[in-house]
């Protein structure tokens, strides 16, 4: 690429959390959108503050827990309306002073494009832009993801981007960046068709452990806890052929074996889409692992994608289960019954899946829970034969379930996004309790 082309940073920031661990986490809407840009004669630099294998830092195996592993981390002061809670706060990745001496490393660039996860990490956001605007006082900074769309008024009165944008940024990123450099270029994709995107620019990375993969997007399911029919209203499917592709690129170029599956839907349309994928992963024939950290509909699995799962390599399999009071679940989703569940984990038994393989996600501290059910159903995943796999609840804006959020809290959530934060169980009307915490994990290792 030509050092004259218009020069675009883009940024994933740093984690402001009391936990954080890399569980196949990739910024893979950033890094679609850079690739996007590369593919249309910009210039583009890259820099990850969550970097676990940067050249400063004390380096581990990339390949170790395939592919997962701690950050690093530095502790900094709880923000002050968070000093209640009894936990240690950190800054996870990389140090102040190495994202500093990156920043000067590189041609001052045109244009800086942040990426946002969760509402509540948005402290790690404004960090990044202020250390930004410290080196480029007079380039623009233009914040997009999961944060700017959901709490885009937040974001816009306290990130300190020069503009906040909504949803996906495929469809509007070329536009967005020929207004601030005013190099225009026609789309070689389709926004709308995801067999025509370029593959996420992960080669950008210092090392590469694993790769996320999404053979769709949206969900067909509006569960009252989830906001990923609002991130993504439209449901699109890839051809299987074209994610067999990605994997034999990955694969044969950068020898990856890990990859990691960020469908919300994976097999929500098994007939037409999980079946034929797997068919053609396992005919590639190739040694490598898959992982669903994002959870499988629980309806969608039959004896015959069970067995196509394993045999295709399936290594990590999670369940969007929720919870085991069936007969009281309307209010939360309809994804599940219990004779599904039965089948299911019936199925997954008889393709030759262990209980290490296999977890079922479990959601503690929803407005209104007892500590008894989420204890009833941590046991009655146990004796399935499956692991319990707790996913504490964050209250998101815009779902179903946040008016009622707001209601139980002893926070005001609407005042600010840390509220949310589900490390301190924002919806239970007692303080956040280490007795509560350790007890349902010890019970959930044992069961």
């Amino acid at each position: 690429m030509k050092r004259d082309s218009p020069h675009i940073l883009l940024v994933n920031p740093w984690i402001h959390d009391f936990a954080a661990y890399d569980f196949w986490a990739k910024p893979l809407g950033l890094l679609t959108l850079a690739a996007i840009l590369r593919d249309h004669g910009f210039f583009v630099t890259y820099i990850d503050c969550l970097d676990r294998f940067h050249p400063r830092a004390p380096q581990a195996d990339p390949y170790a827990r395939n592919g997962r592993g701690p950050y690093f981390k530095t502790r900094i002061p709880k923000p002050k309306v968070l000093e209640d809670v009894s936990r240690n706060f950190s800054r996870y990745g990389i140090k102040t002073e190495w994202f500093r001496e990156d920043l000067r490393a590189i041609q001052k660039p045109d244009l800086v494009l942040i990426t946002s996860l969760m509402t509540y990490w948005y402290p790690g956001v404004q960090e990044v832009i202020r250390i930004i605007k410290e080196n480029f006082s007079d380039t623009p900074v233009v914040l997009g993801g999961i944060y700017a769309t959901l709490c885009q008024n937040h974001g816009t009165a306290n990130s300190g981007a020069d503009r906040v944008v909504t949803g996906s940024g495929e469809a509007k990123i070329l536009r967005l960046v020929g207004a601030y450099t005013g190099f225009s270029t026609n789309p070689k994709f389709d926004p709308d068709d995801l067999n025509t995107y370029p593959y996420p620019a992960l080669d950008l990375q210092n090392k590469i452990p694993y790769i996320p993969l999404l053979t769709s997007r949206g969900c067909p399911f509006a569960c009252a806890y989830c906001a990923s029919h609002i991130l993504n209203p439209v449901k699109m499917l890839r051809e299987p052929e074209s994610v067999i592709d990605e994997i034999m690129h990955w694969h044969k170029t950068y020898g990856v074996k890990d990859f990691v599956f960020y469908d919300d839907a994976l097999l929500a349309d098994p007939e037409r889409h999980g079946i034929p994928i797997f068919e053609e992963i396992t005919k590639a024939g190739l040694n490598i692992r898959f992982h669903t950290p994002n959870a499988v509909h629980i309806r969608g699995i039959s004896r015959q994608i069970a067995r196509l799962m394993f045999k295709a390599g399936v290594a990590t399999l999670r369940l969007g289960l929720e919870t085991t009071a069936f007969e009281k679940r309307d209010a939360l989703d309809k994804k599940v019954t219990q004779d599904e569940f039965v089948h299911a984990v019936a199925c997954l038994k008889d393709a030759g899946f262990k209980k290490e393989q296999v977890g079922a996600y479990l959601l503690v501290g929803l407005p209104g829970q007892s500590l008894n059910s989420v204890t009833d159903a941590v046991r009655t995943v146990g004796k399935s034969g499956l692991t319990p796999v707790l996913a504490y609840y964050s209250p998101i804006p815009h779902t179903a379930l946040w008016q009622k959020a707001t209601a139980s809290s002893r926070y005001d959530l609407e005042s600010d996004p840390l509220f949310t934060n589900n490390a301190i169980l924002p919806c239970q009307s007692q303080p956040f309790s280490w007795k509560t915490i350790s007890y349902l994990k010890n019970l959930a290792a044992i069961c």
